[in-house]
Formats: C-alpha cells, structure tokens, sequence
C-alpha cells in the first residue's frame, strides 16, 4: 500500500513539473511573439491584449498572475530537488529578460508596469513561501 501511494505521489509531482516546463514554455513563446496571441484568439487582433480582471491597473495584472502561477510551480517542483530550471533566480531572472526583449520585438512595447508586475509576482510567492517555512 506504502508503495502505491509513493508512485501516485511522484506520478503527481511529475505532472507539475511537466505543467511548469510546458507553462515555462507558453511563456517564452508568448512574450517573445510579435503581437499579441492571446488577443488575436480572443479577438482576433494581433494589437489586444485581454485583461483577465478588470483593474484600474491593465493588463499588467495578467503579468502578475502568471509569474505568480510560474513560481508556485516551481515551488512546488524544489520541494525535494534544486534544479537550475526550477531555481527562483531562474524565474526572477526570466521575467526581467522577457519584458526587456520587448524593447527590439516587433508590435511589442517594453512597459514597466508589466516589469514590476513580474517581479512582484515572483518575489510575492517566495516571501509566502518563507511566511510558510
């Protein structure tokens, strides 16, 4: 029985790691597309961005949210092991450089919302993560 709940524990904890790889991934490829894909799917225009809640903020919420999503993943992932990839530096390091790659992507404006946005969204779960340890 022990042995069945440890393969369904891992089997679980591989899942996640694949949703933040694949997710880490949308990312990348969502950030550095010239346009906006989100938008041209929903509204079919390249220009849109969504907003996922209406905020007097914009669409840098949406920023928030993921990089708040990418990092409890991650966390989730460290638990046991510390991979590079998986690392918060890793993130933190990654939501600088894709706002700043907007600057030379096509139909793509660097906003500095949306870089505080993905920084308050890392640095938010991990001082959480501190609160819980």
């Amino acid at each position: 029985m022990y042995y069945i709940k440890f393969i369904m524990k891992n089997n679980v904890l591989k899942l996640i790691k694949y949703l933040y790889y694949f997710s880490l991934l949308v990312l990348v490829i969502l950030y550095l597309f010239p346009g906006s894909l989100i938008g041209y799917f929903l509204h079919g225009d390249l220009e849109k961005q969504p907003n996922i809640v209406n905020n007097p903020i914009g669409t840098s919420i949406n920023h928030l949210f993921y990089f708040m999503f990418l990092t409890i993943l991650a966390s989730v992932c460290n638990f046991k092991q510390n991979q590079f990839f998986i690392n918060f530096n890793f993130i933190f390091f990654i939501s600088i450089f894709l706002e700043i790659t907007h600057i030379i992507i096509p139909n793509r404006a660097f906003e500095f919302y949306d870089l505080l946005a993905n920084i308050f969204g890392v640095i938010i779960i991990i001082l959480f993560r501190k609160l819980i340890k």
